[in-house]
């Protein structure tokens, strides 16, 4: 079972109560199957379901109008007693069939993707985490892998993972990625640079450059982080995680440590003048906002230039923030989950003073992977809206937004019981889905005819 690397590295880890929970609650990566919790799970709510049509364009039989209600998600939380700090924190009015869409299948058979990323010509660079990045198609016909890639580790959560194309990329056809990088000792997020190169030959990756390494090396095969997306002003982001061990989880609100942070870069690996803690002595100035878990989720708003994340809660407690510049997100110290094995984490509270309040929670866990903003032209109702995949919630999430707060949530493709691993836009507006797991799809939707 692909669970068996979760199970293994998780109960070497976790007290021998966890592991069970740990087995079960398959928020992050590495794995197939759904998320368990405590509470046994209410039957989903419909929404935009329908049957196929084809197998390869498949519609969904929503209705134009949408319908506003009572939150969609039904069980009980994990964090018992805890409460939102404001309204519509979490469990915000539930949004049923705001637009019909079709589903159209782009490509099939694709080995545990990670990360997709449209072309200018409308082909797609994806990752796979076994350490393959292929060029698809509009056809959906794959490439070879392209030749040039550094090794990876692809134990438990690792692999390839993120990849970005250079602002200019139709000039200078560089292109980025993350990935967790063997190393002595262990192992780490690192993020790499290189020219793609194609021609009679295949396609290549040519002067190859690591310009960060997550520090310090760790033994761990979990949370990685790896979202790379790259700010109007041509710097770039990249989410690192804090590796999931006790020792690690300290290291978030350490600023002399890369674990649980978000990182701010210039495009050639240097670090921005303007970064919050550059010229001190006793931090890295690398660091944009700390006191993150692991952050599978980051996009910036094409509108505003904002910085959105999602990052995974443990047994409940995943949060949507927009990360400010010197800002504390307050993990392991506040959240609105619990431990795997059911206990509080450490004081058990979800405020302190200093430290950020998500702008939104999931309890039960969604398990986040991937997200943008819509602006787009194709589906003028959703403009603005956040469209997140869900792992464990074997969904794609939308948030409607009202300014910087979350007014109503919806829940798209249940039907398809897919692990959503990432989420694009095309420049044409369609929005382009990435399943996860050993024979996966990605996936096209547009509006329904």
């Amino acid at each position: 079972m692909k669970n068996d690397i979760f199970f293994h590295e998780n109960c070497r880890r976790f007290l021998a109560p966890a592991c069970l929970a740990a087995t079960l609650l398959l928020a992050a990566c590495s794995g197939g199957g759904s998320q368990a919790t405590p509470s046994s799970a209410a039957p989903p709510p419909t929404s935009n379901s329908g049957s196929n049509t084809s197998p390869g364009n498949n519609t969904n039989a929503g209705e134009d109008s949408a319908t506003t209600g009572a939150p969609l998600e039904t069980r009980s939380g994990n964090g018992a007693g805890y409460q939102p700090a404001f309204p519509n924190q979490t469990r915000a009015p539930g949004i049923r069939n705001s637009i019909a869409f079709d589903v159209q299948t782009v490509a099939s058979g694709l080995d545990s993707p990670w990360a997709v990323e449209v072309l200018p010509d409308e082909r797609f660079l994806i990752t796979e985490r076994p350490g393959r990045l292929r060029i698809i198609g509009a056809d959906g016909s794959k490439s070879a892998p392209v030749q040039g890639l550094p090794a990876v580790t692809s134990q438990g959560q690792g692999g390839l993972l993120d990849v970005a194309l250079d602002p200019q990329f139709q000039s200078n056809r560089i292109i980025y990625w993350s990935y967790a990088e063997p190393r002595d000792g262990g192992n780490g997020t690192t993020l790499a640079r290189g020219r793609l190169i194609e021609d009679a030959a295949g396609a290549r990756l040519e002067n190859v450059q690591v310009i960060f390494r997550q520090m310090p090396t760790f033994q761990s095969s979990l949370h990685f982080g790896s979202r790379i997306v790259f700010a109007g002003d041509g710097t770039l982001f990249l989410t690192v995680g804090e590796r999931s061990v006790p020792a690690g989880m300290v290291q978030a609100q350490d600023l002399r440590s890369d674990f649980g942070k978000v990182i701010h870069l210039n495009a050639d690996g240097s670090i921005p003048s303007d970064n919050p803690f550059v010229g001190r002595a006793d931090t890295l100035p690398e660091i944009w906002s700390y006191g993150h878990r692991n952050v599978q989720a980051a996009t910036i708003d094409a509108l505003t230039g904002r910085l959105w994340t999602v990052e995974h809660g443990p047994l409940g407690g995943d949060e949507l923030n927009h990360p400010e510049p010197g800002r504390n997100y307050g993990w392991p110290i506040i959240s609105y989950g619990i431990d795997y094995d059911g206990t509080k984490l450490g004081e058990g509270i979800t405020a302190r003073d200093g430290m950020e309040q998500p702008v939104y929670y999931w309890d039960p866990v969604i398990a986040p992977s991937g997200m943008i903003v819509y602006r787009g032209a194709m589906f003028p109702q959703w403009q603005g809206s956040i469209f997140i995949g869900g792992l464990a919630g074997m969904k794609l999430v939308r948030l409607q937004m009202d300014g910087e707060r979350v007014a109503g949530e919806e829940w798209l493709l249940q039907e398809r019981n897919l692990r959503i691993r990432d989420v694009q836009q095309g420049s044409d507006g369609a929005i382009y889905v990435l399943a996860d797991g050993p024979n996966s799809s990605l996936l096209r939707l547009v509006p329904k005819n």
